[in-house]
Order: C-alpha cells, then structure tokens, then sequence
C-alpha cells in the first residue's frame, strides 16, 4: 500500500460524538508514551500529522485522520497514566470501551505495546480483554531500536507465556520502530489485506 494522502478529521471527546461516515478504521492504542502519534506518522509519511508530546495522557480524545480517502485510522487515548484524574480515567474507560465493542465500521485493534521493557499488567489486561471479546487485534511492538534482538525476541517470548495459559494461538506480533521507520510495510501490508478481504 502506498499512502498518496494523510488528513486530519477532527478529535471527538466521546463515542457518541463520532461521525457515521460509512468507512473503514483502523484502530491505534496503547499505553500512555507507547508511541501511538509517533507511528502514525512514520506510516503515513508525516511528521505532524498525529501531534506528539513527550508528556504522557496528551491525547484526551478519539483523534480521526482519513487515509486516500479510503479508511480512517484512529489514534485513542492511552491508558495506564496514573497523574489524570481517576473520573477522567474512569470516563475514558466506558467511552473507549463503547467503541472498541460497539463501533460497526471498526476492523482492526493495532495495541502497542512497548517492548523494550518487560511485559506490563495493564497490557496483559488489554490483550484479554480483546481475545475474550473476539474483537479483532494485532499486538504491535514499539521501541524495538532500543534493545538488541536477544532481548527482543526474549521479550516477545514472556508476552507469548503470559498468554499460554489463557490460549492455544497467540495474536499476531508485528515489530516496529518509528526511528528506524521498521514494521512500517507490515503495517501498510495487513491494513491493505483487510482492506481487500472486506471490499470482496
């Protein structure tokens, strides 16, 4: 897939504030400074398309941007940042959870996850909740510039334990790092193969 056009929709503050347009989205979430803005714009060859902040709990709301026209990709708020307030995070939780079980033209979950440290509660928690809930997803590894291969693949191994006592098949692990703009074509590659399998 070659992206030829990268727009920003609008930022919406609840799930009933979304706009109906029949089109299919892509969903990018994680933990608060997984690295969600800085991915969105290395797949989209933009440097502020999806605006960055060193600062975790920046995205506050669904942020929408519309890829040639086609699809969507939605940058969601991230969870796990202690500092919001607990009404904030508790309003964040119901209206995300909203979409993710409820939004029709939703296809596919990209959850990163950072993988340059150890596997994480709140992670572990999310991969669940998406495999109980058959909502489709693939993990997405961030930060894989910042620890050898050794320990990369170590680190996908525990993510593949954790889950061994859950499930027989694990989800799909696609590694990335927006410095080194690695994982960008499988990306592109799974959004253009379930653009393709639901156009059939």
């Amino acid at each position: 897939m070659i992206i030829r056009s990268a727009e920003y929709i609008g930022s919406f503050p609840k799930f009933s504030s979304l706009p109906n347009e029949n089109i299919a989205e892509f969903c990018f979430w994680g933990r608060s400074n997984v690295g969600k803005s800085s991915l969105i714009n290395s797949i989209c060859n933009r440097k502020e398309l999806a605006l960055i902040s060193s600062t975790p709990g920046k995205t506050v709301n669904f942020n929408f941007f519309k890829i040639n026209g086609e699809f969507n990709i939605i940058d969601l708020p991230g969870y796990g940042y202690a500092q919001v307030s607990k009404k904030q995070r508790a309003f964040w939780s119901v209206e995300i959870n909203k979409y993710l079980l409820e939004r029709n033209q939703l296809i596919c979950i990209f959850l990163l996850v950072d993988i340059s440290i150890s596997i994480q509660k709140a992670d572990l928690e999310k991969i669940l909740f998406m495999g109980n809930n058959e909502i489709p997803f693939m993990i997405v590894c961030t930060k894989s510039d910042k620890i050898k291969k050794t320990e990369l693949n170590h680190n996908i191994q525990k993510y593949k334990y954790a889950l061994k006592e859950y499930w027989e098949e694990f989800p799909e692990f696609i590694i990335t790092s927006s410095i080194e703009n690695t994982g960008k074509s499988d990306l592109l590659n799974c959004i253009s193969s379930q653009l393709n399998t639901i156009q059939k």
